[in-house]
């Protein structure tokens, strides 16, 4: 039973020892604590993360390999590397001091909707008390410098994410357009219909908010909370 749903975005700027003297993502930072807090508020006897990465698959675990994103620190085996969305979500549980259950599982940027769906039945059908952290990004096509350079359509198609978010619309982040979404470089699509399958998929009632929704580098970042009863 899913008692909860977190958003969070996952850019290694979240990461606080990339970020310099100056921190530019502790406004993002901080409402991605809040909404941790108010989800392990909830008492979940697990959390389940989902995050985008290049193939499907579960993780029983592993290290935040700063190194890789431009850090410094201790060499990470590549074997024991966490992926950058699962990354940023394992250090986000250590900050606000989650010390329970964790399962990781990655979805792969283009996973189908057979796949998003069969993911969702799974964490929806778990037994317990189940939190759902979902790690995606909106369009990265926000602006002159933003990484794919503007595209206008960016605007509506985040526009579409955010109200669904802030509505508790599990159906709408199930209708979002995965060709549209690749061409906009939505990090988040397939996370996201995760998300939306899941929780419909329960058919519990949703109290929800939206913490955080901007593109401070031309990227779209949310952080919303879910509240299932």
């Amino acid at each position: 039973m899913i008692v909860g749903t977190v958003v969070c975005p996952h850019p290694p700027l979240l990461l606080r020892e990339l970020t310099g003297v100056q921190d530019v993502a502790a406004e993002l930072r901080k409402a991605c604590t809040e909404a941790l807090e108010a989800l392990t508020a909830l008492a979940p006897d697990v959390v389940v993360v989902v995050g985008g990465h290049d193939v499907s698959g579960d993780r029983a675990g592993g290290a935040v390999p700063v190194r890789e994103f431009g850090g410094t620190g201790e060499p990470v085996l590549r074997e024991r590397a966490l992926p950058l969305s699962l990354g940023v979500a394992r250090r986000l549980l250590d900050t606000v001091g989650y010390a329970g259950p964790v399962e990781m599982a990655t979805v792969a940027w283009d996973a189908s909707a057979a796949e998003t769906e069969a993911l969702g039945a799974r964490i929806a059908e778990r037994s317990g008390r189940v939190g759902l952290l979902v790690m995606g990004d909106g369009s990265a096509r926000r602006g002159l410098r933003a990484p794919g350079h503007l595209d206008e359509r960016a605007f509506g198609f985040d526009e579409e994410i955010r109200r669904s978010l802030a509505s508790g619309d599990g159906a709408g982040l199930v209708r979002l357009d995965p060709g549209l979404a690749e061409e906009l470089m939505v990090a988040g699509r397939a996370a996201f219909r995760v998300m939306g399958d899941a929780v419909a998929r329960g058919g519990a009632r949703v109290r929800s908010e939206v913490l955080y929704a901007d593109d401070p580098f031309g990227v779209m970042y949310f952080v919303a909370v879910w509240s299932c009863d």
